[in-house]
């Protein structure tokens, strides 16, 4: 099925949404990525009055944003995109990895009171499926504007434990200013970045019957953003440090099997983890540990990313993700982190990217009430002096740290 066809009555503001020719723009630019969306799909645009910030949506996949740019058409693309799975026209069972740099998801993954597992299925990935609403369900388009475009989506999930919820999902994607931008970082504007910076405000409504209840699982928002890798990138998580025995680990990193010391490291406060592409591996972040922000350094392209969520301290009930039944379901992480890598030797990975990702906490909610989380996307490219100064301010670190936190890889 072509994605074009999958928005079917939800093009209620077709008007609005630039569906032509991006014009000719070179390979691996945002006007090239733009203009091969558009053969495929219809492309929500955010942009500047200068036309150089600019942000891609589309409807018809959950109205994600699938890539940006702080140069034009000729700049850089940010978002990684899977152009194999989105030019074929074909959904695939298990998951459909279009890529982008904010797609909605909900959680739990695994666990009894997973959402993407059956009753009594076995914790394995022959029985995984990701739920459709947050797959390749199309959201429909509210409103869309210069600045900011809206979405939404009602559909039922049924858990692990065969309990049902009927959500309905608000979203809505706005570009910020470079005022609001430095605003948000605490930071000095330093005139000589380029910068495009976005948000995600996505709220879920319990509009079924029932109370959202502990006993037979909740739901929980989770935002994650694909980004193109480089052999030079390096993600960045400070915490706070402390005892184990009263913040818990300072890095969740068994997802896959153990991270060798070259792609993972913890110092003075803050996670090293080797952003390449070359080896599959997860990280995590609990909430006793987590601070509301995290980001990546390409030392090979200049790009500093970094991302703010909503994140309010003493909340601690996060869905666990963990494929098994669990002792404490509601013990999982705030953030995460991807590096994609072939699953096992001379299997294909999914592609040349790596994620960021942050969590709400668990959705307890009567009928009628909501959840709000609030995901935020900052791309700044530029000099070296002046990133490092945004780096400090921020993530606590200098470029240099961050690109000598990891030796080689062999």
């Amino acid at each position: 099925m072509k994605l074009m066809q999958t928005l079917g009555s939800g093009m209620v503001l077709a008007a609005a949404i630039e569906a032509g020719s991006a014009g000719r723009a070179a390979a691996g630019s945002y006007g090239d990525d733009v203009a091969f969306l558009k053969k495929h799909t219809q492309v929500v645009e955010l942009s500047d009055r200068e036309g150089r910030a600019r942000v891609a949506l589309t409807p018809a996949l959950q109205g994600r944003v699938m890539t940006s740019t702080a140069s034009g058409d000729g700049g850089a693309s940010f978002g990684w995109i899977n152009r194999e799975l989105i030019a074929s026209g074909k959904f695939v069972p298990h998951i459909n990895v279009f890529g982008g740099e904010d797609r909605f998801w909900m959680g739990p993954e695994g666990g009894q009171y997973s959402i993407f597992f059956a009753k009594g299925a076995p914790f394995d990935l022959e029985h995984w499926f990701t739920p459709a609403p947050i797959d390749t369900d199309p959201y429909r388009l509210v409103s869309a504007s210069r600045t900011k475009a809206s979405f939404e989506h009602t559909f039922s999930l049924t858990n692990y434990s065969e309990a049902v919820f009927r959500v309905k999902v608000n979203r809505e994607v706005r570009l910020l200013s470079p005022a609001a931008v430095w605003q948000k970082l605490g930071c000095k504007p330093a005139a000589g970045l380029q910068v495009v910076a976005f948000e995600s405000d996505n709220k879920i409504t319990n509009v079924g019957k029932q109370p959202w209840r502990k006993e037979t699982g909740l739901l929980s928002i989770w935002i994650l953003g694909m980004f193109n890798s480089s052999p030079a990138t390096t993600v960045v998580v400070p915490i706070k440090t402390g005892p184990a025995s009263l913040l818990g680990p300072e890095v969740t990193s068994d997802y896959f099997g153990p991270i060798p010391p070259e792609r993972l490291a913890v110092r003075d406060g803050v996670i090293y983890f080797r952003g390449d592409s070359q080896y599959r591996s997860k990280i995590g972040v609990g909430p006793k540990r987590c601070k509301p922000i995290l980001g990546s350094y390409d030392a090979q392209n200049k790009v500093l990313t970094l991302v703010q969520f909503t994140f309010k301290e003493g909340v601690t009930d996060y869905v666990n993700s963990l494929w098994k039944i669990q002792d404490d379901p509601y013990g999982g992480d705030v953030v995460n982190s991807y590096n994609d890598g072939p699953a096992k030797p001379g299997a294909k990975p999914f592609g040349a990217f790596y994620e960021l990702e942050t969590s709400s906490p668990a959705a307890a909610l009567a009928p009628g009430k909501s959840l709000r989380h609030v995901h935020r996307t900052i791309h700044l490219i530029g000099p070296d002096k002046e990133l490092d100064a945004v780096a400090r301010a921020t993530l606590g670190v200098g470029l240099k740290q961050i690109a000598t936190a990891l030796p080689p890889v062999n």
